[in-house]
């Protein structure tokens, strides 16, 4: 009967405590925070949605979003100006740039940096270099005139975020994160993304030398700097893009066990017919004058053979040979 009665008085205050709570829950459970609760309810149900059916959510998919409309804004901004023949305002242009640039590198952070070393697929090689390429070029815009090349940098930065986010994943090289190893890396990417810029400035200048000799510019072309500027530019671009090829290929024999491994042999031969090449463009531009057409042949010959070392071998190790 005691015992009973202690249960009772449990069961009893037990009610009490839940009708308190109750009230007090109801206090704070206005009108307005109903809706916020439904608002996160519905939030939640269509979180659940995208991550069963849809898409997987992952910490970098917001920053990727964000860096891909930036580069959206940016290239529609630029882009709309330059048709119409007026000039896009640097600060806005440098800042959505800046932006981009950052939203870029932290998407990029959550695919390169893994429990075990730096995992360095395909497409995330293309997104850093991309980003490095854009980097560059916002910080070459305070000294020289080249913001006229973020119109075509910008939509490859969008493409390779994108890429590097949503495409399929080969088989992914760990990287050791030896300080040798990475400062070869990093010497490598360099010196893609000085040729990759490079290779912009040849286009541009391709199309600006087309136009003049047509007489007909374009709305684009008028807010180009002087051609003499343009090819002075190109090979600046040149010369700094062979000597970090050079500091690259150096390291690598420093610090990479064996360059002519089997895995290796194509990317390393490849890339030293490419360092032969741009020698040779260099050359005759000191010795015999080389510009013009030339130069521009010259230089996308020696980009093609670069991209081939890196992305050619690395696109079929990874999603044909699958090693």
């Amino acid at each position: 009967m005691a015992a009973r009665t202690v249960i009772n008085m449990s069961s009893a205050s037990l009610r009490r405590g839940q009708v308190a709570d109750y009230s007090e829950d109801c206090v704070w459970r206005t009108p307005r925070t109903f809706v916020v609760w439904g608002f996160y309810a519905k939030l939640s149900a269509f979180r659940a949605c995208l991550t069963g059916f849809m898409l997987p959510l992952s910490p970098s998919l917001l920053t990727t979003l964000a860096a891909a409309c930036l580069y959206a804004a940016a290239t529609l901004y630029q882009g709309t100006r330059l048709a119409t023949g007026a000039k896009a305002n640097k600060r806005l242009l440098v800042t959505l740039g800046v932006l981009a640039v950052l939203a870029h590198s932290a998407s990029l952070l959550t695919h390169l940096l893994t429990p075990i070393g730096l995992g360095l697929d395909f497409f995330s090689a293309a997104s850093l270099i991309a980003a490095a390429v854009i980097a560059l070029t916002l910080l070459a815009c305070s000294r020289i005139p080249v913001e006229n090349l973020l119109v075509l940098l910008f939509p490859l930065g969008a493409a390779t975020v994108l890429l590097a986010q949503f495409a399929p994943a080969g088989t992914v090289q760990i990287i050791d994160e030896e300080p040798g190893i990475l400062a070869h890396i990093l010497l490598s990417i360099l010196a893609y993304g000085m040729f990759t810029i490079a290779v912009f400035q040849a286009l541009l200048l391709l199309v600006q030398d087309h136009q003049l000799k047509h007489k007909h510019p374009s709305g684009l072309i008028k807010n180009f700097p002087p051609l003499q500027t343009m090819e002075s530019l190109l090979f600046g671009f040149l010369w700094a893009g062979w000597t970090l090829l050079s500091m690259s290929l150096i390291s690598g024999w420093f610090f990479v066990e064996n360059l002519f491994a089997q895995h290796l042999v194509h990317k390393t031969l490849l890339a030293c017919l490419a360092w032969i090449v741009f020698s040779v463009l260099l050359w005759g531009r000191n010795r015999l004058g080389w510009r013009g057409h030339k130069a521009i042949r010259w230089t996308l010959a020696g980009f093609c053979l670069l991209m081939l070392a890196y992305f050619g071998s690395k696109l079929v190790r990874e999603y044909i040979l699958h090693i």
